[in-house]
Order: structure tokens, then sequence, then C-alpha cells
């Protein structure tokens, strides 16, 4: 079958995306029209993750819940989308039916960087993130323990940028926290 339209070629897309993740277990997303498949996180990655959100979930105002295994599209194109391991948005995510949160209701989405695909999270992620209008993202990078935090998302670019080491506490100054880093874990 010959596809006419790139929207057609995209919802296609789409369909062997969810597809390959029901059959492989694997987590994809479809980034600037590129399917992208990756492992379940390892151990450490996992751990991260799990400190970031504990940390979240007793200190977020009411108003907004952190969810892992959600998704968010790209404003205007729902076949692009990414999913975060970790992302903050309106506690109504959580009562929906969707597996696509409002990116305008996103406030913090979380990668923690796997050796596997560091490229993607440290490169690709950070321009599609900016490109998408979420306020903040946090990189989380175990391979040298560092975290960067971006915000002020404008014309696909962030403007502000402040990258620490493990140990020094992340800024989240739009709801009075600081995120400890502390326990993180590096890579072998």
């Amino acid at each position: 079958m010959t596809l006419t339209s790139p929207d057609r070629a995209m919802t296609r897309l789409r369909k062997a995306a969810e597809a390959a993740e029901e059959a492989s277990g694997l987590r994809a997303e479809i980034i600037r029209g590129v399917l992208m498949m990756s492992p379940t996180p390892r151990g450490k990655h996992a751990g991260i993750i799990n400190a970031i959100n504990k940390q979240l979930v007793r200190s977020l105002p009411g108003h907004l819940d952190a969810f892992q295994v959600a998704s968010l599209p790209m404003p205007g194109d729902p076949d692009d989308y990414a999913t975060p391991d970790l992302m903050v948005c309106d506690v109504g995510f959580g009562d929906s039916d969707e597996w696509l949160a409002d990116p305008g209701d996103v406030e913090l989405v979380v990668e923690v960087v796997s050796r596997s695909n560091s490229t993607k999270d440290t490169r690709d992620m950070v321009a599609w993130y900016a490109d998408a209008g979420v306020p903040t993202y946090l990189l989380v990078d175990p391979r040298d323990g560092s975290w960067t935090l971006y915000t002020e998302p404008s014309g696909g670019r962030y403007q502000g940028r402040l990258r620490r080491l493990f140990g020094q506490d992340v800024p989240l100054p739009a709801w009075g926290l600081k995120l400890e880093t502390g326990g993180f874990a590096t890579y072998a």
C-alpha cells in the first residue's frame, strides 16, 4: 500500500510504535518522526527515578502530581510523542483514561541518561522538550554524576541552563523545592 500523505504515514508509524511496545515490553516514542525504542530502566536508573519521585510527591502543590510511564505529544502533532522517565503535570491526568498528557499541563520532565541512549537524552530531547514548551527539563546523568536543569523554553531552545554534580541540590523555585541528589548512584 502506498501512503499518500505525511499524516497517514505518521498514523501508521504510531500504530507500529504501539504494537512494538506491546510485543517487546520496550518503551516506544516517536521523536520528530523517528521511532525510538528504549529498554526498561535498570536498577540504578530506576532508583534515581524513584528517589526523585518520592521527593516530588511529598512536596508538590496539590494541583500537581508526578507520573511515571506517561507520555506527552508535541503540541499540534499527537503522533510525535515522548515518554519521559518522570513527568509532573496537572493532578487530573491521573484520573483520565488518556495516555498522552496535555503538553500545556506539563510543568517538569525528568530523564535519567541511559548508558545505551545518551545522545537521545542529552541532545535530541533537550530540543524536543523546548519545542514542546515544557517549562523545566531535568537531565540526570549517572555516567559522570551530574545533573542539568533546563528552564525558560523559547524558540526551540532553553534559555536557562544550570549544571551541577550529585550532592548539590536541584533548585525548583517555581514550587519552592530543592531536590536532594546526594544519594544518587553512578554507573560502574
